[in-house]
């Protein structure tokens, strides 16, 4: 059987596959209707890493069998304080800064950022399905607080490759580099879709429990 055909018939068993292929579709129909940006990707994947550990934190408050929920409230405290501050950073810095001069695209990245972009919000519907699947199988679960999972370690380099793309790439061409520029869309989108491909597979759980 192919990958290909695998992933069709048993989607339980591939859910890291499916969620890699949701969010590629669903950005690939964003790009071709200009509604695509730099701060739509990394937004997302705030929201992802965050959709993460609400859900998480919910089911372990209603875990009986879970002693330590007192230590997990702390942990979870201080990871959603962080993320406060990259949702700040990246609101400022890659929805406002960085577009300062090109109104268009800040329209576009306040759409996103307001959830008036459905592609963005079936994209995050789906995220929220697929963590609650994942803590309702608790052989499924892939991470706990304090730990870099690959949404947080994507989050971190996307902000990083995101600040190149927009100060070498995006604004010193303006013109060129614009949600209705369909092929340079893919081209700015494309780093983003590679790095997550690269951190699901090489984190993906069979690789880790294979070390």
């Amino acid at each position: 059987m192919s990958i290909l055909a695998s992933i069709i018939a048993q989607p339980k068993k591939h859910l890291r596959e499916w969620d890699f292929l949701i969010f590629t579709v669903l950005t690939a129909l964003s790009v071709g209707y200009g509604q695509t940006t730099v701060f739509y990707v990394i937004y997302f994947f705030w929201w992802s890493e965050f959709i993460r550990i609400i859900i998480k934190s919910i089911f372990q408050r209603f875990n009986k069998n879970n002693n330590s929920n007192q230590l997990e409230a702390k942990l979870m405290f201080g990871s959603l304080f962080m993320m406060l501050i990259y949702l700040v950073f990246i609101i400022v810095f890659f929805g406002l800064i960085a577009n300062w001069n090109n109104s268009e695209i800040t329209l576009t990245n306040m759409k996103i950022m307001f959830f008036r972009n459905w592609f963005f919000n079936i994209n995050l519907l789906f995220v929220l399905l697929e963590h609650i699947y994942i803590n309702l199988n608790s052989n499924n679960t892939i991470a706990v607080f304090g730990q870099f999972t690959s949404n947080m370690l994507v989050l971190h380099i996307s902000i990083i490759l995101g600040g190149i793309i927009m100060f070498f790439i995006v604004k010193p061409f303006p013109e060129t580099f614009s949600p209705d520029n369909l092929w340079c869309s893919v081209l700015i989108i494309l780093p983003f879709l590679l790095l997550k491909m690269g951190m699901q597979f090489i984190l993906s759980p069979k690789k880790i429990n294979a070390r």
